[in-house]
């Protein structure tokens, strides 16, 4: 039965992050899985999370599962830190939050309950958005429309476009947001756009669904809630995909979680059985160490101010390469990138075709995505400039 299987091509990503891997080239530049790389080229264990680690290995005596909503500090902790501890939804104990194995869990928990609380529901995906949403939301049989949101020819966000196309939203259809840092463009909405977005939606009766995978890389913690904070306290339900690969560099541990926000306490805990039942179906018990990791860094106030002060190095070690980038790129072609500056998070579309981009890889060793996707965080200091002439020199 097997035999009759037809091979499926390399994810688009991770098989051009194969290949960069493989490259020996010694001037190799990857810039392409979205993953936290310092100044040696690592991805670092966060201090925080290496002090709670040592402490979990100290006082673990089982390895017993976890309940199946997962570890109760961890899930009592998230949504404070994605809605804030005083939210309104919060004190009216209106919110549900099950713990999953990464955002990627956390998108798929939320499609299952979406998709049983309306079967026709269809789901808006900003073009352009994250690959993986399409496959993750529509394995459970959600319909999809998508809504402009980027505009290639300014490097920059199409509001007016976006609102134009999400007047077709109907009740009971989902948008899908990003709460901030976009991926793969890196261009946000800001707080005037949110309230439209909310409006909208009001008007309409369709949900929010708001993947926030990057909070505290585009400006802070607080500012980068705005606004999933801002839809949660004016939407009636808001359905949240939170995680702690990028915030936490918890990237292998696997560490997300689902946070329904409801019009009653009854409704969150009708919405958490649905999700219960359907983690029962896909992965049955989560895994723990990632959440235990989090849990401790967001409960212990020593361990949460330690980890927030290295969060926002690293925060700024983001911004001032995106900063070097936009100098450098500017200057070696004499065109404007000053857009890479503006922009929030990892990700930025350079305007370069697949022709180039295949150029660079091969010429160069620069290994991005066709789309000329890169991951800023992927940068050295000592790069910027090599990456700058090699851009540079495929432009001419």
């Amino acid at each position: 039965m097997l035999a009759t299987l037809s091979r499926l091509p390399k994810d688009s990503i991770l098989g051009l992050a194969a290949l960069a891997r493989a490259d020996e080239r010694s001037n190799k530049i990857d810039l392409t899985v979205g993953v936290y790389m310092d100044d040696n080229g690592l991805c670092p264990v966060m201090r925080a999370v290496q002090e709670a680690q040592q402490q979990l290995v100290q006082a673990e005596v089982s390895k017993a599962y976890l309940p199946p909503q997962g570890d109760p500090t961890f899930v009592a902790e998230m949504p404070k830190l994605v809605l804030g501890a005083g939210h309104r939804a919060l004190v009216e104990t209106r919110t549900a939050t099950i713990q999953t194995p990464g955002g990627c869990g956390a998108l798929r928990i939320a499609s299952e309950v979406l998709a049983v609380a309306n079967p026709s529901a269809k789901v808006w995906l900003p073009n352009p958005t994250w690959p993986v949403h399409e496959p993750l939301l529509g394995s459970v049989g959600l319909k999809f429309a998508r809504y402009d949101y980027y505009d290639y020819a300014t490097h920059s966000l199409n509001f007016e476009r976006m609102m134009q196309d999400l007047q077709g939203v109907k009740a009971g259809d989902a948008v899908l947001l990003h709460g901030c840092c976009h991926n793969p463009c890196g261009a946000d909405l800001n707080a005037e756009q949110w309230q439209i977005v909310a409006d909208l939606l009001l008007e309409r009766g369709a949900i929010p669904l708001i993947d926030i995978a990057y909070q505290g890389l585009g400006d802070d913690l607080e500012h980068d809630a705005l606004g999933v904070r801002m839809l949660a306290s004016q939407l009636p339900e808001v359905l949240i995909a939170a995680s702690c690969s990028k915030n936490l560099g918890l990237y292998r541990e696997r560490t997300g979680a689902t946070i329904f926000v409801t019009q009653s306490a009854e409704h969150a805990e009708t919405a958490l059985s649905q999700a219960l039942g359907a983690a029962r179906r896909l992965y049955s018990m989560p895994p723990a160490h990632g959440a235990i990791l989090a849990g401790k860094v967001l409960a212990d106030a020593h361990l949460n101010a330690m980890w927030q002060q290295e969060l926002q190095s690293m925060t700024q070690r983001i911004q001032g390469l995106r900063n070097q980038l936009s100098v450098a790129l500017t200057a070696a072609t004499d065109c404007d990138f000053s857009f890479v500056a503006q922009e929030k998070g990892m990700f930025s579309f350079l305007g370069l075709t697949p022709a180039q981009v295949l150029q660079l890889r091969e010429e160069q060793a620069v290994y991005m995505l066709d789309s000329s996707r890169i991951n800023v965080a992927g940068l050295k200091d000592a790069t910027v400039e090599p990456l700058a002439q090699a851009i540079a020199g495929v432009l001419r």
